[in-house]
C-alpha cells in the first residue's frame, strides 16, 4: 500500500478493511519515515506493531445488492 492511501484510510470516518499479511488491522499512524505504520490487530487492540506499508492490503467490501 502506498503512503497516501494509508493516510486516507487512517483519516476516513468509514471503517475500511485492511489486512497485514492476512491479519485484519487498524492503522493508527503513519511513521515519519513514510515507509511504515503503527497498526494493531483488530482482535488484539493492545498489541501495537510497526509494520512496512508494503505488507498492508485494502480489502474491498462486496456489495451483495449490486446484482439485484
Amino acid at each position: 500500500m502506498d503512503r497516501q492511501r494509508a493516510q486516507e484510510i487512517m483519516e476516513s470516518i468509514q471503517m475500511i478493511n485492511v489486512n497485514y499479511h492476512g491479519i485484519p488491522v487498524y492503522i493508527q499512524e503513519i511513521q515519519t519515515d513514510h515507509q511504515s505504520a503503527m497498526v494493531f490487530p483488530l482482535d488484539e487492540m493492545d498489541n501495537e506493531q510497526i509494520v512496512d506499508l508494503s505488507g498492508l492490503n485494502e480489502i474491498p467490501l462486496v456489495n451483495y445488492n449490486e446484482n439485484k
